[in-house]
Parts: structure tokens; C-alpha cells; sequence
């Protein structure tokens, strides 16, 4: 057989598009830094130039993250900074806007936001410049599960938990707080992409049939029982209704992508009903959760300590926000407690309506779609795990928050991404950004397709060495 052509031997080079990412990170800040100046101009606050500084720190941190992609990732995906850049920045102008109000008047939360946006940016950029391959996470499978364990449990450590609402997910360092379980968010994900990856033969050998579903062997449900019995811990230990639902909903989804059976799903319900049902006799914040959930109006119910008051006056701003909204620094916020972390999208649907709500859960779905596109685009198994676990921590996180704040499901102490004020889950959601570009980046980048390629080799990850073609023909 005759060899292989130059030009048969290279794939066409995909368009890195890093130029159209620039574009609309041009939008997005003027987007998130034009909301920030409209606040001030609204509440008659003089812009003058500290608003300046504020906006070029921004664009300067975006600026930066944006080349840092021109180096290390050039043909990651174009779409994920801009809108994440968006997210991030209204956020900041909605914290701002909060904090000229009573309840937060002198706490300068908007300043943190942005001290830790900054933190979270670098760290991302700094995960860029040192990770050369995604695929090198897959030798952390089981370190990663100790690291999981660890983080979940810290804030039960005597003298370092902290109790904040009810729930014990927060442990202080030097007078400083931090949600260790949004870290771990990241390392459950590398765990279950990695055991998947690892043993997907072993959980796809068949198993007894009913119906049209294949149940795995009993053997092999012990990791999902685990992850359940992970999930349930964290609930009873800490009173933490939503990390449990988004730490079990992640395993089951990863491992519904990872087999394609159904049945898993099936198993999956199973469990999250028996869990829910031996929560709400045994553990008093989730059995009054529920009765919130289920009674939001009632008289004793409302007036309680961890009453529904909070849902309730999130639901009036709802409804006052209307289709159009009050606009942003017109409608009243802080009447709902936690209204810059936990409740800020009820901020936003208040002073931007339905509309402007709508638009930017369309934002967040947009982003979904890009995290599952990197994944299905990817040539390694952990590679494509692992962007799929991301989206779905992603999608989870809105709908616990924005069904929580609905009454669509009880609510929960999960935040929105990118939106609320805190900075463990802000560093969290950017590492997780800098990881599912360089997948994306391992999905579109060009490859050498030559009689021997080896696709699961170094060549396939799509993190070193730009494409490289010998001058008579044949890879390198």
C-alpha cells in the first residue's frame, strides 16, 4: 500500500477563534463594568475614580486571561471567558449596588468580590501556565478521594467548623472563612472521571435483567452506595441539603454518561428517595426544610427562627421585579436576608425582571452547552468524564438555587456561580473554568493523522507541542 500523502498525513488546521473571544470579552466587560456605572448614576453616587479603577482591574484580569489562553490553550473554546466574564462582573455591580444599603452599608462586600475575583482569576491563570496535560488529573483518582473526604469533613473539626445558619460548611483561618466543599466539588469530580475511566469494562459486565433495563451486579453498585453514603454523611454531619444533592446527582450523572444504562438512574432515585425520607425523621434542618418547602405561608412556620420568612420576601421581589424589572439600584433588595450570596438572584429578578433573569439563566445554560461540548469533543475517556462532571456541578448549582428560591424543591445553602458574593466558591468555579478550557483546547487542537497515530498517546491530549510535520512527510 503507498504511503500516506503530506497532505494526507495533516488534518486542516481548526481557526484557534481566539480573536472573536476577544470581541466578546470586549461586550461582556462593558456589560458587567457598565452595570456597576449605571448603580451609581441610579443612586446619585458621584462616579468618579475609584469606578475607573475598579473597571481597569477587570478588564486588566480578563485581559490577562484572555492572552494566558493565546499561550497555553489557543484553541480552547472562544465562548466560556466571555460569558463567564459577564457573570462574574454582574455580580460584583449587583454586590456593590447592595452594599449602599442599610443592612450591608460599610461592609464593602463589592471590594472582596473583587479582591477574590482576582485571587480566583490568578489562580486559574497559574492552573494553565503548570497543567501541560488534563489527562495527568487521572493519577490523582484516589488521592482525590482522600482529598474529597478531608474537605468535606473539615468543618467538623473541633475549633476550626464554623455553624452559620444552620449548617456546619465553613471552617476559619485566621479570622478568615472558607467553604472547604467547594474545592472538593473539584476533586469528587476527578475522582468519579477517573474510577470511570479506570473501571467502566468492570461496571459494564452484565448483570440481571428486567424489562428492558440491565441492573448492574451487586458487587459493582459498592462505589455508588459509597458516594451515598458520602452524600448522606455530609447531610447529617454538617445539615448540608444541597452539597448532598449535588455531590450524589454529579456521581449519578457521570456514571449514566460513562455506561449509557439507565438503570443506573433508576438506582440513583432509589437511593436519593431513601435518603430523603431517613433525613426527614432523623435530621431537624432538613425536616425543616421540608416543612418550609411545603408550608412556606403558614403563620408559625413564617415567624419561626429559620422560618420561611427568607422565601417568602424572595418570592414578593420576584413578583415586584415584574416582566421589565424595577432597574438596577430602584427596587429594594436587602428587605431579603442574604441577598448578595444565597438570595441574589432574587436581586437581580427584582431590578432586572423577568427579562433580564431569563437572559442570564440563558448565560448559564449557553455555558452548560460549551462544558458538554468540550467533553464530547475530547478523544480520552477521563478527558470527557471529566468536562461532563463539570457541567453537571454546573447545572445543578442553578437548578438547586433557582428551584430552591422558586419553591420548585426545598431551598438549600448552595450559591449561584460566578454571581454570589464568597470566595471559596468563586475560586472553586474559575479552577474549574481553567480545566474545561484545556480540555476543550485538547479537543480542537489539530492533530497528526499518520499511518501508526496512536490517539491515546502524548500527541492526542492536545496540551504540548504545536503540530509538527517533517519536511518529506510523516510526524514527528
Amino acid at each position: 500500500m503507498a504511503a500516506a500523502s503530506p497532505a494526507q498525513q495533516k488534518t486542516e488546521h481548526p481557526k484557534p477563534r481566539r480573536n472573536v473571544e476577544l470581541i466578546l470579552l470586549l461586550i461582556a466587560l462593558t456589560i458587567g463594568i457598565g452595570a456597576q456605572v449605571l448603580v451609581g448614576i441610579t443612586l446619585e453616587d458621584t462616579i468618579d475614580q475609584q469606578y475607573w479603577i475598579e473597571g481597569a482591574i477587570q478588564a486588566g484580569l480578563a485581559l490577562a486571561f484572555h492572552i494566558a489562553l493565546r499561550v497555553r490553550a489557543k484553541y480552547a473554546d472562544p465562548f466560556i471567558l466571555p460569558i463567564v466574564v459577564t457573570l462574574n462582573g454582574l455580580g460584583i455591580a449587583m454586590i456593590h449596588r447592595l452594599d449602599f444599603t442599610d443592612r450591608y452599608a460599610g461592609a464593602e462586600v463589592a471590594d472582596r468580590q473583587l479582591l477574590w475575583t482576582a485571587i480566583s482569576m490568578g489562580a486559574a491563570i497559574l492552573l494553565l501556565t503548570l497543567l501541560k496535560d488534563h489527562r495527568k488529573l487521572r493519577q490523582l483518582t484516589y488521592i482525590s478521594l482522600v482529598l474529597s473526604v478531608i474537605l468535606l469533613f473539615l468543618p467538623i473539626v473541633p475549633g476550626l467548623g464554623q455553624d452559620i445558619q444552620g449548617a456546619q460548611v465553613w471552617i476559619n483561618i485566621g479570622g478568615m472563612s472558607f467553604q472547604p466543599g467547594e474545592l472538593a466539588k473539584i476533586t469528587l469530580a476527578i475522582f468519579f472521571a477517573g474510577f470511570l475511566a479506570n473501571n467502566r469494562d468492570l461496571i459494564l459486565l452484565a448483570g440481571k435483567k428486567i424489562g428492558r433495563m440491565t441492573f448492574p451486579r451487586i458487587q459493582d453498585l459498592a462505589p455508588l452506595f459509597f458516594a451515598w453514603l458520602l452524600a448522606l454523611g455530609v447531610l447529617i454531619v454538617q445539615n448540608d441539603l444541597g452539597n448532598a444533592l449535588m455531590f450524589f446527582g454529579l456521581f449519578v450523572a457521570v456514571i449514566y454518561v460513562a455506561t449509557s444504562r439507565i438503570s443506573w438512574v433508576v438506582i440513583g432515585f432509589l437511593f436519593v428517595a431513601a435518603g430523603a425520607l431517613l433525613a426527614y425523621q432523623f435530621v431537624w434542618h432538613a425536616r425543616n426544610r421540608f416543612d418550609i418547602w411545603l408550608n412556606a405561608f403558614d403563620d408559625e412556620i413564617y415567624e419561626q427562627a429559620f422560618g420561611s420568612h427568607q422565601l417568602v420576601q424572595g418570592l414578593f421581589g420576584l413578583a415586584h421585579g415584574g416582566l421589565t424589572g424595577t432597574g438596577l439600584g430602584s427596587g429594594s433588595p436587602d428587605i431579603v436576608a442574604l441577598a448578595n450570596s444565597d438570595m441574589i438572584i432574587v436581586a437581580f429578578g427584582e431590578e432586572l425582571g423577568f427579562i433580564g433573569l431569563a437572559a442570564m439563566l440563558v448565560l448559564y445554560l449557553i455555558l452548560f452547552s460549551r462544558y458538554m461540548r468540550a467533553g464530547l469533543g475530547t478523544r480520552d475517556h477521563f478527558g470527557k468524564l471529566l468536562a461532563v462532571a463539570f457541567a453537571v456541578v454546573l447545572v445543578l448549582q442553578v437548578f438547586v438555587v433557582v428551584g430552591g428560591i422558586t419553591r420548585v424543591i426545598p431551598m438549600s445553602g448552595l450559591v449561584s456561580p460566578f454571581l454570589a458574593a464568597g470566595g471559596s466558591a468563586l475560586l472553586a468555579n474559575w479552577l474549574i473554568v481553567a480545566l474545561v478550557l484545556l480540555i476543550s483546547h485538547a479537543a480542537r487542537r489539530p492533530i497528526v493523522v499518520g499511518p501508526m497515530l496512536n490517539t491515546t498517546g502524548e500527541g492526542a491530549s492536545g496540551t504540548e507541542d504545536p503540530l509538527r510535520i517533517k519536511e518529506g512527510g510523516g510526524a514527528k
